[in-house]
């Protein structure tokens, strides 16, 4: 009787199945439509490892500026640093209010910009796949069996793409190294490789998996994984947020002309 009463239980807490693969959208040419609006809802954001909460860098900010705690999501939990490299890291992470190019309203590059917390929107067609990010207004074409090679280095890369089955895989290069991966300083170089992998998990979820690769930087090539959720809200729309204003005053306000002191008048 109560072998019956343990298993009835779990099966009402099992969540329901999410269904055949046949329920995800197909494009034209009958790969998965993998368009729409898309969000992570994680903590990679500040830290892809595993991590603590932590009290914000200017502690009268509060609570609206404390590191959430989270799982991380890298496999095998721990990002394999050269020596050299980790202290580079562990520098960054010290000087990080000063030196997060995020705080500067640079793009976030791949694979930040995926996990940031704002949306991004993909476009699809049979030779190309846009990405528009709505942070600092990124924007990425990607090339269906592109061939050509990153003409210079940039922030988001040079994404060439194909597909396994009903996954995307894109092949980023080009990657300028300006660009940190998280919040706590996690970084590569622009000797970097990332081969993202986008797979439909049913009509509203992706899991979406970046494998990076710099020899300069790491031990060997490593994997973050993480769910992606479609944004079903009624009406969305994906908004600008042109952050280009609120950074002014973090890169140029040192060359701002001081402003003489008031003088008195005449008596």
């Amino acid at each position: 009787m109560k072998l019956v009463t343990l298993t009835a239980v779990l099966l009402f807490a099992l969540p329901a199945a999410a269904g055949p693969l046949t329920q995800v959208p197909k494009a034209a040419d009958g790969h998965p439509d993998l368009s729409g609006a898309w969000q992570a809802l994680n903590t990679a954001h500040w830290n892809l490892e595993p991590h603590t909460p932590a009290y914000p860098v200017v502690t009268e900010l509060g609570a609206q500026f404390a590191v959430p705690p989270g799982p991380g999501v890298v496999d095998g939990g721990t990002i394999p640093y050269l020596p050299a490299a980790r202290a580079e890291r562990d520098k960054r992470f010290a000087n990080r209010l000063a030196d997060d190019p995020e705080g500067k309203c640079y793009l976030g590059g791949v694979p930040r910009s995926t996990y940031m917390p704002y949306p991004f929107q993909i476009f699809q067609n049979k030779r190309d796949v846009i990405i528009v990010y709505q942070y600092a207004t990124g924007f990425r074409r990607i090339f269906v069996d592109g061939k050509d090679e990153a003409p210079l280095n940039a922030w988001m890369g040079w994404s060439n793409a194909h597909w396994e089955g009903d996954t995307f895989v894109v092949e980023v290069t080009g990657l300028n190294g300006l660009t940190w991966l998280d919040r706590a300083g996690n970084y590569f170089s622009d000797n970097a490789k990332v081969v993202e992998r986008y797979t439909p998990m049913g009509p509203n979820h992706l899991r979406y998996e970046a494998t990076i690769e710099d020899p300069t930087v790491f031990s060997r090539p490593w994997t973050i994984r993480m769910p992606l959720y479609r944004v079903v809200d009624d009406n969305y729309r994906m908004l600008e947020f042109k952050c280009e204003p609120y950074a002014e005053e973090k890169i140029y306000g040192h060359l701002r002309k001081p402003v003489p002191p008031a003088t008195g008048g005449s008596k």
